[in-house]
Parts: C-alpha cells; sequence; structure tokens
C-alpha cells in the first residue's frame, strides 16, 4: 500500500511543471528510459482561443511507448484553462481523422483538467500509445477563453507540424472521424510545444535556432534538416537511435537584445539564452544541443542595430557553458552566407563569429554548414540552386545541410558503416 501511494504521488509531482521544478528537473522527471520525440518551441501569444477545439499534429522522431504531452503557457498574463486533451494517431495530415480506436484522453495528475498558471508549463501523465519514427500524433486540446501561446510556423510547408479547428461550439476532442474540424492549418500549433516517451532511443539531441532550423521558406516540398537527420538516424539499429527535437524559432535571436523584426517579442520567442531552460534543458533524454543561431543579431532590422561580432559570440559562450554544466554536449553550427557584401561590416562579423566556432575548442563539436553552402565562386551567398533567398536554403539546401551531418559528432557510425547481418 506504501508502495502503491508513493508511485501516485511521484506521477502527480512531476505532472504540473512551474519555470521553477522545470530548472530543477532537466531530465524532464523520473520516468525511466524517456526521450523526447519531437518539439515546436511555443514563440508568444496570439489572441484568446475561440469556443472551438485545436487538433495539433506532430511527427515522431523515433520510436516509444507511454507518451507524454507538455502544454505550455510561457507568455499569457492569465491562465490556461484546459477543459480536455485528446491524443491519438494521424494518419496523414490531408484529413483530420484518427486510425480507429486510438484516440486517448490525457489526464494531468489523474485529472482531466488542468489549469496552468501564467509562465508555466505541464506534462500529462504516460498515455497508453504506442509510436514508430515518423508518425503522426493528434493532440486535441479545448480550452476556450485562454491565451493562445502559440507556434507560428509560416508556410510554404504542408507538412507537420500543424493543426486543424474544429467549427465550435464545444469539445471536439473525442472525434476520431474528423467531421468536427475544418482544414489543415499548416504551422500553426497552439499550447502543445513537447511529446515525451519511454524508448530504446539512446537521448535526444535538440536543435536550437531561428528560421533556417525551424523551416521557413524551405520552398520545394520537402522535409527541414533536422527531419533529414532524423531520417538518416532511424536507419541505424533501435539501440543506436536518438530523437531529434527542433527547437527553432523564426525570427529569433541568440544574443540578448531587442527583436530585430518586433518591438512586443510575440513573433519570434525570447532570445535563446532566456529559453534554453524551457525549450532545451527541461525536455526529457536530451543528450546533445546543435546551435544554429546568429543571423538574425547579425542582420538586424527595424528595431535593432547590426549586432558586433563580440555580442553573438559571448552569447554563444553563455549558452554552451550551460548547456555543459547540465552534462549535455554543445554542437556548434556555423553561420550561412547572407548576401552581404565583401569586406562590409555585417559579413566581417559574420566571418569572425564563424572562426571562432570552428576555432575556439568552445563546442564539443563542429558541423560547417557555412562550408556547405556557401558559393564557392562568391562566398558571400548560398549556392543559386540551394537556396531560397539570401538567408534561408531551399528545400534541396535544407536536404543537403540534413546529409551533411557527421553522424560521429553525436557518437553515431554512417548507416552505411554498419556491419551487414548474417
Amino acid at each position: 500500500m506504501g508502495i502503491r501511494r508513493s508511485v501516485v504521488l511521484l506521477a502527480v509531482a512531476a505532472s504540473v511543471l512551474t519555470p521553477a521544478t522545470a530548472e530543477a528537473a532537466p531530465t524532464g522527471g523520473a520516468w525511466p528510459h524517456s526521450v523526447t520525440l519531437t518539439e515546436s518551441s511555443l514563440q508568444g501569444v496570439h489572441g484568446t482561443a475561440p469556443d472551438a477545439t485545436i487538433r495539433n499534429v506532430l511527427t515522431v522522431t523515433a520510436d516509444g511507448t507511454a507518451l507524454r504531452i507538455r502544454l505550455g503557457n510561457p507568455f499569457g498574463d492569465t491562465a490556461l484553462a484546459v477543459r480536455s486533451v485528446w491524443v491519438g494517431l494521424q494518419p496523414s495530415t490531408d484529413s483530420p481523422a484518427l486510425v480507429p480506436g486510438s484516440n486517448r484522453r490525457a489526464t494531468f495528475g489523474f485529472r482531466r483538467t488542468v489549469t496552468v498558471p501564467p509562465g508555466g508549463g505541464v506534462w500529462s501523465d504516460p498515455l497508453p500509445l504506442t509510436v514508430r519514427a515518423g508518425d503522426h500524433v493528434s493532440v486535441s486540446v479545448y480550452a476556450p477563453g485562454s491565451p493562445i501561446n502559440a507556434h507560428i510556423f509560416p508556410p510554404p510547408e504542408t507538412d507537420t507540424p500543424g493543426s486543424f479547428l474544429s467549427a465550435g461550439p464545444g469539445d471536439a476532442g473525442a472525434d476520431e472521424s474528423g467531421a468536427a474540424f475544418g482544414a489543415f492549418s499548416p504551422g500553426n500549433l497552439w499550447w502543445v510545444d513537447a511529446v515525451s516517451a519511454v524508448s530504446a532511443a539512446r537521448g535526444t539531441i535538440v536543435a536550437l535556432g531561428d528560421s533556417i532550423t525551424d523551416g521557413y521558406n524551405a520552398f520545394g516540398g520537402g522535409p527541414r534538416w533536422t527531419d533529414v537527420l532524423a531520417e538518416r538516424i532511424g536507419k541505424l539499429p533501435p539501440g543506436r537511435r536518438l530523437s531529434v527535437a527542433n527547437a527553432g524559432i523564426s525570427g529569433n535571436t541568440v544574443s540578448v537584445q531587442p527583436n530585430p523584426y518586433d518591438p512586443t517579442n510575440q513573433c519570434c520567442g525570447p532570445p535563446a539564452p532566456l529559453r534554453l531552460d524551457r525549450d532545451v534543458l527541461s525536455l526529457p533524454g536530451v543528450r546533445y544541443v546543435l546551435l544554429l543561431e546568429g543571423t538574425n543579431d547579425l542582420g538586424g532590422g527595424n528595431y535593432a542595430p547590426p549586432a558586433p561580432a563580440s555580442q553573438v559570440i559571448n552569447a554563444m559562450r553563455t549558452i554552451a557553458a550551460k548547456v555543459h554544466a547540465s552534462g549535455r554536449k554543445m554542437i556548434g553550427a556555423t553561420i550561412l552566407p547572407m548576401c552581404n557584401p565583401a569586406g562590409g561590416s555585417k559579413e566581417q562579423a559574420r566571418l569572425a563569429v564563424n572562426e571562432w566556432i570552428r576555432t575556439s575548442g568552445t563546442f564539443d563539436a563542429v558541423v560547417d554548414f557555412d562550408a556547405v553552402l556557401r558559393d564557392p565562386a562568391d562566398p558571400t551567398v548560398i549556392r543559386q540552386e540551394w537556396r531560397n533567398d539570401c538567408y534561408h536554403p531551399n528545400a534541396a539546401g535544407d536536404r543537403i545541410l540534413g546529409e551533411s551531418i557527421d553522424l560521429s559528432v553525436f557518437g553515431l557510425p554512417e548507416p552505411a558503416a554498419l556491419p551487414l547481418a548474417g
């Protein structure tokens, strides 16, 4: 009886995370072999929820069971009052219909409703669901009148992450047929920022970045570079695999400064050092952090001037120190070309930051994305066939980035180098 009571108390305690408890338990609680299967970092508050249900859809990057869902209210001035959450499996974003019999009602400390205070987050209790890498997980949330803490992942992506919104009024979370829901909205997620599970995967890689990691403007219909990386790792034997969590936010900065594009800071998330705990260190199973940021700092905008190289370097050094202090490995990625004139102050700052990334020894390993995508004839720009605009690769460029990463930086062999069975 005493053991049963202890288990129940542990589950309740692990279920609700305030910012303080999330920081105190960076591995995400006491569930054994728990890893983060997918992530979509929240950016800001975008209005108030109508009397309708949002069916969020995310794709997992590793096999797992006993799924847990995290809901967040990091930017709300009022509480997130969740009346119901349903979690199921979705065959395709072409339809809001779920796999028959897969929909489960989530609980939080064994209760079907939960209130998340401003600045807080909450993990569900484990759900009796099993997924394989590449499966779509549907999280239907009914929280009318609550502040919409959202991740806005701009089109042209047509695949996950994304969501369907019911016509309302009322709770449509139990609807497996999908009849209550409208068309798919690519990139629009409310409140759901992570999915974890018990898994044979060795741990999780978190990609901390800006729009290049988020996949903005990756025209061509292909996956983001983080998805390509997850595909490659998924070809390894189960015991060697790692999951991949995408913590990219379009417009994000690596240094603590005013956002160059939005004085309200609702478009682009807090600067990377300020969101490091919530978006990286509080997640279950994190073993590696891959940092690709700095473009927005160095480029500047209407609300912030271009940052000097020293500002970006100091921010990266701060992030790496905190990641290392938590016991994780830190991978640095060089900053892509930005179409700035050779010899100009912006290009000189980018080159200085990249040289520091390559040579400072701050990182456990370096992936040289600049060298991979730059045009040999003009290293201030991305190669024409791999770029959408001055800052962003297209889908072909994203695939090149994902395929260019040497898996040994994560302690992994290349799939082709594995011995043949038999």
